[in-house]
């Protein structure tokens, strides 16, 4: 595979335009280490879309964690409860992606990370060509449902340098989880966010 380089607007440009091909109402994932920042890139698609006139909202992985009790039953830094168990996907599929598909009302949020609670939001309304991306790590080659996936993909390197010591335990399930998965759609690279590159087919 070969790797086309693009500036970061560039990238924005090209995620838009494979979003654009997708009528109706659509899943998205922005799969990236919390070192790569996939909210960030998922919320200036996101911006993107809706000034071409597309409704489109971003959902933070983060917001769908499981309670602590459940995240850390096996201590704080267990490598595969990080990988099967942290992020209620279960949910996800419900609540978001079958939600936005089947009642066209989908949840932003179910988990305060901070508090360990609720959020207790209410559903939103999603209108006929409504784009929720879902963005956070380890997404691609999960079960949820999703039209397009776009990865951001860091070498351990990158990553040791841009995670913060307290979190480098995650570095490793991370690489495993990409090594054991197919690629995303849009396949980036990542380690210099202000130069990434796109693979090319």
């Amino acid at each position: 595979m070969r790797y086309r380089p693009l500036s970061p607007d560039g990238l924005v440009e090209a995620c838009v335009d494979a979003v654009d091909e997708l009528p109706g109402r659509r899943v998205v994932a922005v799969d990236g280490p919390d070192a790569a920042d996939p909210v960030a890139l998922a919320e200036t698609i996101a911006l993107r879309l809706r000034v071409g006139g597309r409704a489109a909202d971003v959902v933070d992985l983060h917001h769908w964690l499981r309670p602590a009790s459940t995240r850390m039953e096996w201590g704080r830094t267990d490598a595969e409860s990080y990988r099967t168990v942290w992020f209620d996907l279960a949910a996800i599929g419900r609540e978001v992606i079958d939600g936005l598909r089947s009642t066209g009302e989908w949840l932003p949020r179910l988990w305060d990370p901070q508090r360990d609670r609720s959020f207790r939001d209410v559903p939103s309304p999603a209108g006929p060509d409504q784009v929720v991306l879902l963005a956070g790590p380890m997404l691609v080659g999960s079960a949820l449902d999703i039209d397009l996936t776009v990865a951001l993909r860091m070498t351990a390197g990158a990553l040791r340098r841009r995670t913060p010591e307290d979190g480098h335990w995650t570095i490793a399930p991370l690489l495993a989880h990409e090594d054991e998965t197919g690629p995303a759609d849009i396949e980036v690279r990542w380690d210099h966010p202000d130069r990434p590159a796109v693979r090319v087919a």
